[in-house]
């Protein structure tokens, strides 16, 4: 909630008082000027690496692994691109470090890792979705998630399958 707080106030107003400064050092329509020209350059540099994200996510998919770096990655991209179309210095600049490959990847590495975001199977949509659940559980230091998965009548069954198959019985 503080960095909500943080984020939609304290930002826009370092952002005011920056351009602010920025205009009576070289004039408003040159901060203009750059603020549109970072927008621009940002855009562009997000489209190719957005392109680049996409083209190794269907590598990954097509040899049948799961694009986990790809999909942080992406959602960092499209972070970045709000920032870069938000008017400001400080806000380009962060959309610029999410941009900037080597970061974006160390950061969703980091994500990844953290167990923020699971794999967890759903029998609803027959395939899997990211999920924030606490079910699994990972070994300190391990990147293995620890789990029962079989295929079964066309999707991926789970631990809560075997549940309802004892239930029945």
């Amino acid at each position: 909630m503080r960095w909500a707080i943080l984020f939609f106030i304290a930002v826009p107003l370092l952002e005011m008082l920056l351009l602010f400064e920025v205009s009576d050092y070289i004039g408003g329509l040159w901060t203009i000027v750059f603020v549109v020209l970072t927008a621009v350059i940002g855009v562009q540099i997000l489209k190719r690496q957005g392109f680049s994200t996409l083209t190794r996510a269907n590598q990954r998919i097509g040899s049948g692994e799961l694009p986990a770096q790809e999909i942080v990655e992406g959602l960092l991209l499209a972070f970045a691109g709000a920032l870069l179309l938000t008017p400001g210095f400080i806000t380009d600049t962060l959309g610029f470090i999410c941009l900037t490959t080597p970061i974006r990847r160390l950061i969703a590495k980091r994500v990844i890792n953290s167990g923020l975001l699971m794999m967890a199977g759903n029998r609803s949509n027959k395939g899997f979705y990211w999920s924030s659940s606490r079910d699994f559980h990972r070994e300190s230091g391990s990147s293995t998630f620890d789990g029962e998965f079989r295929e079964e009548s066309g999707y991926i069954s789970g631990p809560e399958d075997d549940e309802d198959e004892e239930n029945t019985r």
